[in-house]
C-alpha cells in the first residue's frame, strides 16, 4: 500500500500524485463511498491518500481516505442536502472578487469567508481587475479592505491587464498550497495563468464586455508552482450555500462578532434581538460593519421564509 496526494478528480477517476512525484489513474474501492460521506465527492483535491496499484503499475484503487487537517466545503448546486468539497489540506484559500464586470456580491464575500473560518481555512481576499476602477470604484475596494484586513483578512489588488501587484501575490503564495475561487467571470483563469505562465490553463475568447477571458475549468485541479508551492484551481462559482455549521455557533464564524460577544448580557445570546446585546450595539456604533452583520442575518435566517420575505 502506497500513500500520496491526489491532484485532480473528474468524477470517476482521481490522479494521484505518489512520493516520487508521478501520476497515477486511480479508482476508488466501492467500500469507501458508503463509509457514511455525505459529500457527493468523496475524494477531494488535496487529500492524501491510501492507494494500491495495478499490476502493470499505470493505474491503481484509493481505499483510504487520510485525516483532513482542513477543507472548503459547500452545497451541492444539484443536491440542496448534500454538499461538495472544494478542496481539502490547503494552507491558504484566495477569494478572488471584482467590483466591476462582473460585481461580487458582499454577501458571496463573507459566506466564503464564514466557511474558511469554520473549516480552519486562512483566507485572503484578491479584488481583481483593478484596471477597470475609476475614482469611486477605486474608494469602495480601498473601504473594502480596511474593514476585512482589521477583521484579520489580507487583502490583494491585482489586474491580469497591466500585472499590477502579481509580484506581491506571488510572494504570499510561495511554498504553500493556495486554493483559488471565485464567481465565473472574475478572471480567476487568467490570473493564474500570469501567476503562472506554464500552466497555460484554457479561457475563451477575451471578452470585449469583461476585458478578460472566460475561465473553462470543469474540475479542481492543483498545479505545481515553479516558485515553490501549489495551487488549486476550482471551477467558477455562483453561488455559496453554508452547510453543516450549527446556527448557534455562527457568530463564531465572523471575528469581529465573536469578539464583541464576550460583552453580552446573555451567554447564549444569538445577537438578534436580545437585551444588552454588545454585538447590535456595536453596529450601532459603526463598530462592526452594518454588511457584515447583514451577512450574519442572511445566513442565520436563510431557512426561514417568513426573514427571506424581509429580504435577509
Amino acid at each position: 500500500m502506497e500513500q500520496g496526494r491526489v491532484i485532480k478528480t473528474t468524477g470517476k477517476w482521481h490522479t494521484v500524485l505518489d512520493s516520487a512525484n508521478r501520476e497515477i489513474s486511480c479508482s476508488i474501492r466501492g467500500n469507501l463511498r458508503t463509509r457514511g460521506i455525505r459529500s457527493t465527492n468523496p475524494v477531494a483535491v488535496g487529500d492524501r491518500v491510501e492507494f494500491s496499484r495495478s499490476e502493470h503499475g499505470n493505474t491503481g484503487v484509493i481505499s483510504e481516505i487520510l485525516v483532513r487537517k482542513n477543507y472548503i466545503i459547500r452545497k451541492s448546486s444539484k443536491l440542496s442536502k448534500s454538499s461538495h468539497i472544494l478542496a481539502s489540506n490547503v494552507d491558504q484559500a484566495f477569494l478572488i472578487v471584482t467590483l466591476k464586470l462582473p460585481e461580487t456580491p458582499r454577501r458571496f464575500i463573507d459566506r466564503f469567508l464564514c466557511i474558511a473560518e469554520a473549516y480552519r481555512v486562512p483566507a485572503r481576499i484578491i479584488f481583481n481587475k483593478t484596471d477597470l476602477y475609476e475614482n469611486e470604484l477605486t474608494a469602495r475596494m480601498d473601504e473594502l479592505t480596511d474593514i476585512y484586513e482589521k477583521i484579520g483578512y489580507k487583502c490583494h489588488a491585482t489586474s491580469a491587464v497591466n500585472e499590477a501587484g502579481i509580484d506581491k501575490l506571488k510572494e504570499a503564495m510561495k511554498d504553500k498550497i493556495n486554493l483559488v475561487a471565485g464567481n465565473s467571470g472574475v478572471g480567476k483563469s487568467t490570473l493564474i495563468n500570469i501567476i503562472e505562465p506554464e500552466l497555460n490553463i484554457k479561457t475563451n475568447e477575451v471578452s470585449k464586455y469583461h476585458k478578460t477571458g472566460k475561465h473553462t475549468t470543469t474540475f479542481p485541479e492543483m498545479h505545481p508552482l515553479t516558485i515553490g508551492g501549489y495551487i488549486i484551481d476550482t471551477p467558477g462559482i455562483k453561488g455559496f450555500g453554508i452547510i453543516d455549521i450549527d446556527k448557534d455557533e455562527l457568530f463564531h464564524y465572523f471575528p469581529e462578532i465573536f469578539n464583541k460577544s464576550r460583552n453580552c448580557k446573555y451567554y447564549n445570546c444569538m445577537h438578534i434581538k436580545e437585551p444588552g446585546c454588545a454585538v447590535r450595539l456595536a453596529v450601532t456604533n459603526n463598530e462592526i460593519n452594518k454588511e457584515r452583520y447583514e451577512s450574519y442575518l442572511s445566513i442565520y435566517f436563510e431557512e426561514n421564509e417568513k426573514y427571506r420575505q424581509k429580504g435577509y
